[in-house]
């Protein structure tokens, strides 16, 4: 059953406005998934176990992003995982 209430929803308001912030897609990912840890924390939004497989890909991709390995596939991967958390946060 999906979260409700005011907290709920500011949570993903602002994790969807994070994730369509102008910038690098990779830094808006990073800022996207710490706000999204801390409503998570809060008890804001339940953590299913899809979101935390999404979130584990995720900090894989930005990871890798750091070290260098992936270059510009790190952005793409980034978009495309918070692409698909903003559909699972409608469960969460």
């Amino acid at each position: 059953m999906a979260s409700t209430g005011p907290a709920a929803d500011a949570a993903r308001a602002a994790f969807r406005e994070r994730m369509e912030a102008r910038g690098h897609a990779v830094d808006n990912a990073r800022e996207a998934a710490a706000e999204l840890e801390a409503a998570l924390a809060a008890g804001a939004l339940v953590r299913t176990p899809a979101l935390d497989l999404m979130l584990s890909d995720l900090a894989r991709a930005l990871s890798a992003d750091a070290s260098g390995k992936l270059g510009g596939k790190s952005a793409e991967a980034a978009r495309f995982i918070l692409r698909a958390i903003a559909r699972e946060l409608e469960r969460a």
